[in-house]
């Protein structure tokens, strides 16, 4: 089984959720040219990292989100890697992943599991506690968020479990632009796997962002790079390759798991 995917590489305006919304909407429309199957969006899409006033501005259970994203999923016929967004719980406010089918569906949703302190996301946000492993056109995929790729362990995790795409969302910062292509080589290399990465452009009050959205194959070869400003990329994955590297390397056979603690 073969997949099209659209990664979204956007500016993001620092806190301004409605704003936001409508430039995810049109650049996604403009997406559908290129029919892919399924659009990927870039990390904290809604708001940006406009951390001390997400009390106020974060989407209160993640309901505008979900209701926007699904009837858009809908209407287009096409599968949404969300991005994330911020949302507001009673606990206190996530970094989340939404994930929908073509047909509008809402089948997958993961909280930012590693909180980048660097940033100060751990003042602001909750992290996440649980895995995310999701099947899209008959594929088993994970999606994470942005620091979650500096622990190979947790990418492993869903690797082992049988992944065969990992989507990553990202607001990566520019100085750290070659932390950001090999980590993500070396995640596809090591799990033999695609990755689909998406990251924003632009800049805000404190940070300018690397772009450089990536969609690399399992021998870690790249498929698509955008570059540094507003673009979307194309790539075609196939399970199918996916299969045969791991076969001729056979890294997940060949693990002794008794000797990693």
């Amino acid at each position: 089984m073969s997949l099209k995917v659209a990664c979204i590489q956007i500016d993001i305006t620092f806190g301004e959720p409605k704003k936001n919304r409508a430039h995810v909407e049109e650049k996604m429309k403009e997406a559908l040219v290129h029919k892919p199957d399924v659009l990927v969006l870039p990390e904290l899409w809604n708001t940006g990292y406009d951390l001390t006033r997400l009390d106020d501005i974060a989407d209160e259970n993640g309901n505008e989100t979900q209701s926007f994203l699904s009837a858009f999923s809908k209407r287009h016929h096409v599968s949404i890697v969300a991005g994330s967004v911020a949302k507001k719980t009673e606990k206190g406010v996530t970094n989340t992943m939404y994930v929908f089918n073509k047909n509008g569906e809402y089948i997958s949703e993961y909280s930012k599991l590693h909180l980048f302190k660097l940033m100060d996301e751990h003042l602001y946000l909750q992290p996440g506690d649980s895995k995310h492993l999701f099947t899209l056109e008959d594929t088993l995929c994970s999606g994470v968020i942005c620091y979650d790729i500096r622990f190979p362990e947790w990418i492993r995790v869903h690797t082992s479990a049988g992944a065969e795409v990992v989507f990553v969302v990202a607001e990566w910062p520019l100085p750290r632009l070659a932390h950001w292509k090999a980590l993500l080589i070396s995640r596809a290399i090591e799990n033999q796997c695609y990755v689909v990465a998406c990251n924003r452009a632009g800049s805000d009050p404190n940070n300018t962002f690397a772009g450089h959205s990536l969609i690399i194959d399992p021998w870690g070869e790249i498929i698509a790079e955008a570059g540094q400003d507003e673009e979307t990329i194309i790539g075609t994955l196939d399970a199918k390759k996916v299969r045969d590297v791991r076969n001729q390397i056979p890294v997940f056979l060949d693990r002794r798991t008794e000797f990693y603690q």
